[in-house]
């Protein structure tokens, strides 16, 4: 997750609060799917942006997981994100995304 992005996700949680905000993540890789929802629960783990040493705590999702994907229209997830799940590891990236908001989610329901 670059700084600025970062930075976007310290002025939201300032703005509406840690507990009001959820961090929908699309990337392909499982690896830096997993790294921005430690950036966004337990803090940056590179020391590197706003987020360094800040375990924000916040729930986080990959636009994959059963409970995004359960939650949007069917049609919309069809044409947008579906192609994608055909050549993404999707268990993969669950893993390692639920892994992080499972340890350092504060707000998981």
């Amino acid at each position: 997750m670059d700084l600025e992005i970062q930075g976007r996700v310290v002025d939201l949680v300032d703005k509406y609060g840690a507990e009001n905000i959820i961090v929908l993540i699309g990337g392909a890789e499982a690896e830096a799917a997993g790294l921005a929802a430690e950036t966004v629960t337990a803090g940056d783990p590179t020391y590197a942006g706003p987020l360094a040493g800040v375990p924000l705590g916040l729930r986080v999702y990959h636009v994959v997981e059963p409970e995004f994907k359960d939650s949007v229209d069917e049609q919309v997830y069809e044409d947008q994100i579906s192609m994608m799940e055909m050549v993404l590891d999707v268990d993969e990236i669950i893993s390692e995304v639920s892994t992080m908001r499972n340890e350092f989610g504060q707000f998981n329901e």
